[in-house]
């Protein structure tokens, strides 16, 4: 199961919707999209067991850049959008990456490591760019949409917090099976939580976190809809529910505190009947 199947049994469901924008991209696009980038990456010389880092805000092309390294056997740093220099500069060489993927409202952090990261051979910066960058649309969309000759399952490699030293990564090994080999976010999804086609998923946290990133890309697995927040806004949070009928979510503590601390009026005002799932865990 993987945006591939989706693309050709259902080529314009959304896959994900930003919810501020309202940018819609369907599993056709993400596909493409996706397929584009992986051939690109393979044309810079990336193979199996390669990494890259992703330094950006959630935004619409965000899990282009995901799937492109999920379907090509590459590990992929999704990296804190809200890192110091030094941090990221640590990261970015700690994790081995060969390609950084950036977006124009961080090319100031991302613009100091450029001189400190040797390994990295490829700067691709979305919706902009800067010295020592290539603009990610031109590049990428310039390249086939069909898949590379052998797509293999990749794997997220993220970073410890860092409270009691550097951050460590968590780098298991890559499984070695082909593209749509179902990962165990989406059996664990299938098998607690009722993850189907059906399903509307609502994400409010930023997509560098492990949990988030791993279940939306879980629902994209089973075809389902994701809905993508920028930023988390109770309110908004509230009226996401019923505007997109969601199912499915998944929250952190200081989220439910902040939605219980909206007034009331404003907390009671919204249909939620439609929400099946919370899911939440620490």
């Amino acid at each position: 199961m993987f945006p591939g199947t989706h693309a050709e049994t259902t080529p314009d469901k959304p896959a994900y919707i930003m919810a501020t924008s309202g940018e819609v991209v369907t599993y056709k696009q993400l596909n493409d999209r996706s397929n584009q980038l992986a051939q690109l990456l393979y044309q810079r010389g990336l193979r199996p067991g390669d990494g890259i880092a992703v330094f950006m805000e959630n935004n619409a092309r965000y899990f282009e850049v995901a799937w492109a390294a999920q379907r090509s056997g590459l590990y992929y740093t999704a990296v804190s959008s809200r890192l110091t220099p030094d941090e990221l500069d640590y990261i970015v060489n700690d994790c081995g990456a060969k390609v950084l993927v950036t977006s124009a409202s961080k090319r100031e952090v991302a613009s100091t490591i450029t001189a400190t990261t040797p390994n990295v051979h490829t700067r691709l910066m979305i919706g902009g760019t800067a010295d020592g960058f290539e603009p990610y649309e031109d590049v990428v969309y310039a390249m086939p949409a069909e898949p590379i000759a052998e797509e293999l399952e990749g794997m997220d490699m993220l970073y410890s917090s860092g409270t009691t030293g550097r951050p460590k990564g968590v780098k298991l090994p890559l499984p070695g099976a082909p593209a749509g080999t179902p990962s165990s976010v989406q059996v664990l999804g299938q098998a607690l939580y009722s993850f189907n086609p059906d399903m509307v998923y609502l994400s409010p946290a930023p997509l560098y976190h492990a949990a988030p990133l791993r279940f939306t890309m879980a629902v994209m697995r089973v075809g389902g809809t994701v809905i993508v927040m920028e930023n988390f806004d109770p309110a908004e949070y509230l009226e996401l529910i019923e505007r997109y009928q969601v199912t499915h979510t998944q929250l952190v503590p200081t989220m439910f505190v902040r939605m219980l601390k909206v007034d009331e009026a404003t907390r009671t005002k919204h249909d939620l009947s439609s929400l099946q799932v919370a899911i939440h865990a620490a």
